[in-house]
């Protein structure tokens, strides 16, 4: 764990800091599919060796990763993943779950998933992991804990230079639109605001404190990615199902960042069950079995 610094970024923006961007999120990826060697994750992704030598710098400095020597002439490492790498895993099953179901421009089919408990191909359920009830939109409520507030939410990286490799490597089409969430400052805010409440471009604004352009500009492509919706009738922004279905990633999003990253101060956000009155807590369970997932349990099933 790292300790939020009192009064800086709490556990969101240093959530949003680290994950708000797709190479990363492969890169983690595939160390949780076994990737340890240089080599391995070069085969495995479209990735150039400098955009690679960063990633990994920058995973094991942020302790997702953990640099090791196996071999001394010549000087070889491999990169370990940390418990706080392996905590991931919840969060990009939901990922994966949500593009494979809802965003079909990807570059290839994203392949199912194999609960290696059952045996059977599957689909995530999240649950409380207090009373093991499925959630959906509407059963879990969020509000600010002691940490909270946007202004602290917001990651200190706010928009990240993207290198001449970067840009011709660039994996768009990979979690194309999870980046259109999770790869935007105001993004993430507004879709958590939208899942509490808020519906007018009024009350965004006021609740956010953002620049009108830049909660115009998200609240167009989340209506293009079919996320919101809006009418001209009533001037209202709603979840759609597509929308209402990225609860997951959310939730598991936030319970990795407040372990990861906890604050003195208290956590930034509170989930509560609705219809329970106490905590929530995410789970993922099995949809064919009702087993409680693990990440050594979840496995890619190979496409034809």
């Amino acid at each position: 764990m790292t300790d939020a610094p009192a009064g800086g970024p709490n556990a969101v923006g240093q959530m949003l800091g680290l994950v708000g961007d797709e190479w990363t999120l492969l890169v983690m990826q595939q160390a949780l599919l076994g990737a340890t060697r240089y080599g391995q994750f070069t085969a495995r992704l479209p990735i150039s060796n400098s955009v690679l030598t960063r990633r990994l710098a920058s995973l094991t400095e942020d302790g997702l990763l953990q640099r090791h020597r196996y071999q001394k002439r010549p000087p070889r490492d491999e990169y370990l993943i940390t418990a706080r790498g392996r905590a991931l895993w919840p969060v990009l099953v939901s990922i994966w779950e949500w593009e494979r179901h809802w965003v079909p421009e990807h570059r290839e089919p994203l392949p199912a998933m194999r609960h290696l408990g059952c045996g059977a191909e599957f689909t995530p359920v999240l649950s409380c992991s207090g009373c093991g009830d499925p959630a959906a939109a509407g059963d879990v409520t969020a509000a600010w804990g002691p940490s909270g507030g946007w202004s602290r939410s917001l990651p200190t990286t706010t928009t990240r230079r993207r290198s001449a490799d970067d840009r011709r490597d660039s994996p768009s089409g990979l979690f194309p639109q999870t980046m259109s969430v999770l790869g935007n400052r105001w993004a993430f805010a507004i879709l958590v605001a939208a899942f509490t409440g808020t519906s007018r471009f009024s009350e965004f604004q006021r609740v956010l404190a953002a620049p009108p352009a830049s909660i115009a500009d998200r609240l167009q492509t989340f209506r293009a990615n079919d996320i919101l919706t809006t009418t001209d009738e009533d001037k209202q922004y709603r979840l759609t199902p597509k929308g209402a279905a990225f609860l997951p990633v959310l939730v598991t999003a936030l319970a990795w960042a407040q372990r990861s990253f906890p604050a003195a101060e208290g956590p930034a956000v509170i989930l509560t069950h609705a219809h329970r009155g106490h905590t929530f807590s995410p789970a993922l369970r099995c949809d064919q079995c009702g087993q409680r997932l693990t990440g050594p349990t979840v496995s890619a099933v190979e496409l034809p």
